[in-house]
C-alpha cells in the first residue's frame, strides 16, 4: 500500500498564517485525498539541477537560497509522485556545430536523469508506459518520465528519436522560445520561417506517432499548434501552457483552441510562470543587467559549490534590487478555474514549469502543490474529477499514444 505523508514542516509553511481550526480540519482532510491520488506534474526542469557541483535530489533546498523548487523531501512534502523530467536544451544556432552540441547536451542529461534513479532505487523509478505510473505510485517511489523540451538536439537526424524514446522519451514539443529547424516558435517575434511546422517537423510528428511519444505543443505557435494538431494520429498535449482569455501572451492558448484541443481528446497542463500568468511590465534597466550578471558567471555547471554559493546571494541581491511583478496563487487559480469552465476535469492537469521559471507567491515550490487539491475541493471538484486531472489525463494520452504505435506494428 501507498504510504500516507502526515503534514509536515513544508506543507505547514504553506497554510495560512492564524487559520482556524475548521480551516485546518479541512486543509487536512483535503491533503488525506491528495495523498490518495496519483499526482503528476508534465513538466519539470528539475534535471538542469542534477549537473550542479554539490547539490543533491535527496537533500532539501530553500527556494530562497539556492533558487531550486523541486528535490526528493519536498516532492513527498507537496505530495507529488512525479512526473516529466524534462531534457531542455536552450535554442542555438543552427549549424551542424550548434545541432551537434545540443544533441551531446541533451543525451548528457538523459544520463544525468537515470545516474539520479539508479543512485537511488527506492525512491525513483523509470516509467516507460502508462500503466508504469500507478505502480511506481504503489510502491511509494516518485516517477520519473523523460520528455524533450525543444526538438534542437534532433536537428537533421530524425533517426535520434528512436535514440531518445530508447531513453525513455515518452513527450516530446518541436520548438522552443525561438524558431527552429522543426517549427515557428509562439515566443519569436521575428518573421516566421514555416507558418506552422517545416516539413522536418511533419516528419517529426509521423516518428512521434509512429514510436508511441506524445507531441507537446507548449511555446509553439498557434499555426504549429494547428497543424499538429490535425497531422498527429494520438492526441496532443500542452505541457506547460496558461489561458490566453485570462492573459493575452502570445505562449498562452485562447479558448477555440483549447476546445479544439479537448475535442481530439488532448489535455492542457497548466503553468505557474508569472509572465505568462499576468502583465509583466517591460524593465530594459532590469534585462540589460541580468545579461551582465549571467555573463559574469557563464555556464553555472563549472562553478564550484563555494562559487555557487556567491552566485546564490549575488542572485538574491540582484532580485532585491531589480524585483519584478509575481503573480500569486489566486492567479495561477484563476488560469486553472478558467480551463476547467471551458473544457471539463477530462482536459486539464498541471506542468507548473517547476525549476524553470514557475511558482507563484503562496506556492513557491513544489512542497506547496496539495494547495491546488484543497481549492479544487473547496471549489466543489470530486475525487474522480481530481483523479483525471492529476494524472489520468496524461496517462490516458501515454495510453492511446502506446496503443497506437503498438497497433502501426502488426502485419
Amino acid at each position: 500500500m501507498r504510504p500516507f505523508w502526515p503534514i509536515s514542516l513544508f506543507a505547514l509553511a504553506c497554510l495560512p498564517a492564524l487559520a482556524t481550526d475548521a480551516e485546518t480540519d479541512f486543509s487536512a482532510r483535503a491533503r488525506a485525498l491528495h495523498e490518495r491520488l496519483v499526482t503528476l506534474d508534465t513538466h519539470l526542469d528539475t534535471p538542469a539541477n542534477l549537473q550542479k557541483p554539490g547539490w543533491n535530489i535527496m537533500q532539501s533546498h530553500n527556494v530562497a537560497d539556492d533558487g531550486t523548487q523541486v528535490d526528493y523531501p519536498r516532492m513527498i512534502a507537496g505530495g507529488l509522485d512525479g512526473g516529466m523530467w524534462a531534457i531542455f536544451t536552450g535554442q542555438g544556432p543552427l549549424t551542424p556545430e550548434g545541432r551537434a552540441h545540443a544533441r551531446n547536451a541533451a543525451l548528457q542529461i538523459a544520463l544525468r536523469i537515470h545516474t539520479m534513479v539508479a543512485a537511488h532505487p527506492d525512491q525513483f523509478e523509470i516509467a516507460r508506459t502508462a500503466a508504469d505510473a500507478p505502480r511506481i505510485a504503489a510502491a511509494g517511489k516518485r516517477i520519473v518520465y523523460l520528455s524533450i523540451e525543444n526538438s534542437y538536439p534532433i536537428g537533421e537526424d530524425l533517426t535520434l528519436v528512436q535514440t531518445f524514446f530508447d531513453l525513455g522519451v515518452r513527450v516530446m514539443s518541436p520548438v522552443h522560445t525561438a524558431h527552429n529547424d522543426m517549427a515557428d516558435s509562439a515566443s519569436d517575434a521575428s518573421p516566421a520561417p514555416w507558418h506552422g511546422l517545416s516539413p522536418r517537423g511533419r516528419q517529426l510528428v509521423v516518428e512521434c506517432n509512429r514510436l508511441g511519444i506524445v507531441l507537446d505543443a507548449s511555446h509553439a505557435s498557434d499555426q504549429v499548434f494547428d497543424q499538429m494538431l490535425a497531422l498527429s494520429k494520438t492526441p496532443i498535449i500542452l505541457s506547460h501552457s496558461s489561458c490566453k482569455a485570462i492573459y493575452a501572451h502570445p505562449r498562452n492558448l485562447d479558448d477555440d483552441r483549447i476546445r479544439k484541443l479537448a475535442a481530439s481528446g488532448g489535455v492542457m497542463q497548466l503553468n505557474s510562470l508569472s509572465a505568462y500568468l499576468v502583465d509583466t511590465p517591460a524593465n530594459p534597466d532590469r534585462n540589460k543587467a541580468m545579461a551582465e550578471f549571467f555573463g559574469k558567471y557563464g555556464g553555472s555547471r563549472s562553478l564550484t559549490p563555494a562559487q555557487t554559493e556567491v552566485l546564490n546571494r549575488e542572485r538574491r541581491e540582484f532580485m532585491a534590487k531589480y524585483p519584478v511583478k509575481r503573480a500569486n496563487f489566486d492567479d495561477f487559480m484563476k488560469h486553472v478555474r478558467h480551463a476547467l469552465e471551458v473544457v471539463g476535469p477530462e482536459h486539464v492537469g498541471f506542468g507548473a514549469d517547476w525549476d524553470g521559471g514557475g511558482g507563484v507567491t503562496g506556492m513557491n515550490d513544489v512542497s506547496c502543490y496539495y494547495k491546488i487539491t484543497e481549492a479544487l475541493v473547496q471549489a466543489g471538484y470530486s475525487e474522480k474529477d481530481l483523479s483525471n486531472i492529476w494524472s489520468g489525463n496524461v496517462l490516458r494520452l501515454l495510453h492511446a499514444a502506446e496503443d497506437f504505435a503498438t497497433k502501426q506494428k502488426k502485419p
